[in-house]
This record gives structure tokens, C-alpha cells and sequence, in this order.
């Protein structure tokens, strides 16, 4: 078993990572690289998406070049088209009659997905389950999407950044770690499977409540912290505000693009705006600020990866989250090897 785990490990092929947003994937080519593998997407005309390595059989040039018509993807070098399935339809030099090679077939990814505006892809059978995020497909919450971002940095580490609780009051002081608290008070983990909850209570300043303005509540208030986290690197953050009323849900879901780069897609689902736009992208400007403080510390490490030795780090009670972030990825890595 590898002693780290990095954006490369092989044990990642046998999980469901998101690659690009739903919404982005229409009738024209796109490219998306995962784990150092560029794919092509495009969607047909009913609807669904084609994924295959972003690589022609006949001479290997990137596919994402070329053009879609009824649905079939025909590469920008020579012509050649592939339907949905991946199977080679027309070889324009060689005729309409032609007997087309049996080889001129695409390599595509095990299991292709959709959920919560995502597409996602196993590149061999996953071991995990597919994501999934409630608060998307309830109408009562508003979503709000930050731009992708393509960073420096381990996957890993900007997962195990998302569970730990006890930066607050030191990374995001420019934010909303100004008012909290450095103490964590105790919790505990659950787990099933492949995936942990944990939920946290606590006091904070809530800035965005207009009641606070108003006199009605006072600045700090307390709010409840659900962490859900599927691996290996698909993370939500619900926060129920206490006082104020209302939820913030904060969806992060991480791609391992290559050795040095994560590409970081993040959502927000609030059901506290009473659908004001201008709310929501105030809410979407501060959350890329807090992410903004994150990067400082995230694109600055050394060594992108994280040790599966558990002995190899010190930990205390208050890294019960980050500590069980690590023994999933070990159960996965040695799963993926039996």
C-alpha cells in the first residue's frame, strides 16, 4: 500500500469524482482532465452526455478539437465520427461502403453520472457511492454557484481542510473567524462505509443577519454544523442558524486534475434569502473570500499529499474529523487493492 495519498494514487480510479458542471456540457466538445487523463465530453440531442478519453484510435489527436452533428462526435484531424456508444460511424477517406476497423472504438471511463448539477465519472468501478446533496433538489433553497477554480494543491489536503474545525479563528479572521472561538468543544464522528457525519454546535458572529442591524439579535449567535463528506473527495457543509433561522448548505467538490493542480467546484444552497438574487451573490462573494484565506495556506504546502500512517502526524481530540478523513482513505486505498 502507497504510505500518501496525492491527486495520482491509483486507488482514485475506483472512485466517483466530478469533473466539470452540468451546465457547461452542451452539443459542442469539451475537454476535462482527471488524474492526468484528458476527457471529451458532449450531450446528444435527448439529453444525455458521452464521455470518452479526449484521444482519437487513428492518430491519437485530441477529440475535444472537433464538432458534434446528431449527436456523433467527428474529430477535427481526419474526420473520423463516433456515436454515443463510442463506435466508429464513418471513416470519410475510406468511402461510405467501407468496412470500418473494429479497433476504431473510444476508451471511456467505467460509470458516467449525474447529480446536483454535476457530471461525474469512475474511472474503474467505484467502490464508492455516487454523491449526492438533498438540498439541491428541494425547491426551497435557492443555489448559488461560485466560479471553478484551478489551484496548487493536493485534494487531500483541501478535503482535510474543509473538515478541520479548528482554524477558524486563525485562517479566516478577515472573515467570519474574527468573533469564534479557539476552543473546540468535544464531538463525534460517524461513519458508514466510505462516508462520515459529524455534527457540531457552536457560537459565531453572524454578520449577515439583517436582525442584527436591526437590534433584534445580538451579533454572536449559534449556529449547528452538519459535515458530510463522501469519499474521497466530496464534501458538503450544512449550518443551520439557531437564532436567526434559516440554512446554508456549502457544497465542495474537489477533482484531482493532476500531480499539482485540484480543480474546486463549490455551490451554495440557502433557504434564508426569500429568493433575492443580490443576497445570494453576496453570499457567493463572501464564501470565494473564505475559500481566498483557505488558498493561502493550501497552495503553499511542500509535499501534496497526506500520510496513510496515521503515526506519521500528531493529532488531538479536536482532529476527530480530519483523523477519520485518513482511515477512510486507508480502508479505500487497501479496497481498491484487494
Amino acid at each position: 500500500m502507497s504510505s500518501v495519498m496525492t491527486n495520482m494514487h491509483p486507488a482514485l480510479r475506483r472512485c466517483w469524482h466530478p469533473i466539470v458542471r452540468s451546465i457547461d456540457v452542451t452539443d459542442r466538445p469539451m475537454r476535462s482532465v482527471l488524474m492526468g487523463v484528458a476527457y471529451v465530453l458532449w450531450r446528444s440531442s435527448d439529453g444525455t452526455i458521452a464521455v470518452f478519453e479526449d484521444r482519437c484510435p487513428h492518430r491519437r489527436a485530441p477529440l475535444s478539437l472537433g464538432s458534434c452533428n446528431g449527436g456523433q462526435l467527428q474529430c477535427g484531424y481526419h474526420g473520423w465520427t463516433f456515436d454515443q456508444t463510442g463506435r466508429c460511424t464513418q471513416i470519410p477517406a475510406l468511402g461510405p461502403e467501407a468496412t470500418l476497423p473494429p479497433k476504431a472504438q473510444l476508451t471511456g471511463p467505467h460509470s458516467v453520472a449525474e447529480s446536483h448539477g454535476m457530471v461525474f465519472i469512475a474511472p474503474e468501478e467505484p467502490l464508492t457511492a455516487l454523491p449526492k446533496v438533498e438540498e439541491a433538489e428541494d425547491p426551497s433553497f435557492m443555489i448559488g454557484d461560485l466560479p471553478e477554480l484551478r489551484v496548487r494543491g493536493c485534494a487531500a489536503l483541501y478535503a482535510d481542510n474543509f473538515l478541520d474545525m479548528a482554524h477558524f479563528p486563525f485562517v479566516h479572521r478577515g472573515t467570519f473567524g474574527a468573533q469564534e472561538a479557539a476552543e473546540v468543544l468535544p464531538y463525534d464522528v460517524e461513519r458508514e462505509g466510505f462516508s462520515t457525519r459529524v455534527v457540531f454546535e457552536h457560537e459565531f458572529a453572524n454578520r449577515e443577519d439583517p436582525g442584527v442591524a436591526e437590534g433584534i439579535r445580538p451579533l454572536i449567535q449559534r449556529r449547528r454544523l452538519t459535515y458530510r463528506w463522501d469519499a474521497p473527495f466530496h464534501l458538503a457543509l450544512r449550518i443551520d442558524f439557531l437564532d436567526a433561522g434559516g440554512t446554508n448548505t456549502i457544497g465542495f467538490y474537489l477533482c484531482p486534475e493532476d500531480g499539482e493542480t485540484v480543480r474546486i467546484y463549490s455551490s451554495l444552497y440557502r433557504d434564508d434569502l426569500d429568493g433575492d438574487v443580490g443576497r445570494m451573490n453576496e453570499a457567493v462573494d463572501f464564501e470565494i473570500a473564505v475559500i481566498d484565506e483557505d488558498l493561502r495556506i493550501q497552495t503553499a504546502y511542500d509535499q501534496l499529499e497526506i500520510p496513510l500512517d496515521i503515526t506519521t502526524e500528531v493529532h488531538t481530540r479536536v482532529d476527530r474529523t480530519t483523523l477519520e478523513f485518513r482511515r477512510v482513505l486507508i480502508d479505500l486505498v487497501r479496497a481498491a487493492g484487494s
